[in-house]
């Protein structure tokens, strides 16, 4: 499971007072504790500085790459900051965090995707809005991806978001996600499919029980990425126990290692 390790977002109020404060340490803690819990990659997100984002993400960018040597995921609705974060990566293939098939952001952030052959989190949205059935969900995946195979971009790159919407709001968009994941899974194998896990309890109460067992749901049917905090033990544990029940941990190996290391504590009787 390829874990985007979600809290170095400057909409958190800890993160944005960090970075106001120029907080290295901080950064710096919190970007090696969600490396050691598992995170595949770190996104980094200054969107919460209108006018000063780029000062304030290049800042963030250094100390996380400072700190750990994990791919950074680079969240920023500016082509501009998302270029120049590509211009100063370090550490592996860097992903861009996210494009959507609105054409003007598509337009922009396109090239970006072929010139500095990273991969992108790409959304089921366009200038309609959110797509949000799992047939109109599919249409516009398979919509991109073709638009993205034919620039030569590897579908390896890709990285699908249905959109999770919160299930409070709209009953059938648990199922949604869940059906329309299958269907791009069974088309394009070679692609990823991933969610922001956290959308779906919005508004709800126990949120981080209604995301576990959706997460483990999503798996089963396909899903191979998720953003989430890797540092919350228990959508961890989860995350293992899907893999294990799943037949996607060989002879239980990696649920195994994370009962010795302690990491099932959390949900032990």
């Amino acid at each position: 499971m390829f874990i985007i390790g979600e809290r170095l977002n400057s909409t958190r109020k800890s993160i944005k007072a960090f970075m106001e404060t120029r907080d290295a340490d901080a950064i710096r803690n919190e970007a090696k504790r969600q490396a050691e819990a598992g995170a595949s990659i770190i996104d980094v997100n200054a969107g919460a500085f209108v006018g000063k984002e780029l000062d304030y993400f290049i800042w963030l960018m250094d100390i996380v790459q400072e700190a750990v040597d994990l791919p950074l995921s680079l969240d920023s609705p500016d082509s501009a900051v998302i270029e120049e974060g590509l211009k100063r990566h370090k550490n592996a293939k860097p992903m861009i965090n996210s494009i959507t098939g609105e054409e003007k952001k598509l337009n922009a952030l396109l090239p970006l995707f072929k010139k500095y052959d990273c991969s992108a989190i790409t959304l089921c949205l366009d200038d309609e809005g959110i797509a949000e059935t799992a047939e109109k969900k599919f249409e516009l995946a398979s919509k991109l991806i073709e638009r993205f195979t034919s620039e030569g971009i590897k579908p390896e790159n890709i990285f699908i978001d249905p959109i999770i919407q919160p299930v409070s709001t709209g009953p059938h968009f648990g199922p949604a996600l869940l059906d329309a994941v299958q269907m791009i899974k069974e088309k394009y194998p070679d692609v990823h499919t991933i969610c922001g896990l956290s959308n779906v309890s919005y508004g709800l109460p126990y949120r981080k029980h209604l995301n576990r067992i959706f997460l483990a749901m999503a798996m089963a049917k396909g899903l191979d990425s998720v953003i989430l905090d890797p540092c919350d033990e228990k959508i961890m544990a989860t995350l293992f126990a899907a893999n294990t029940l799943l037949g996607k941990d060989e002879y239980c190996k990696n649920y195994l290692k994370a009962k010795r290391d302690g990491r099932l504590e959390c949900v032990s009787s």
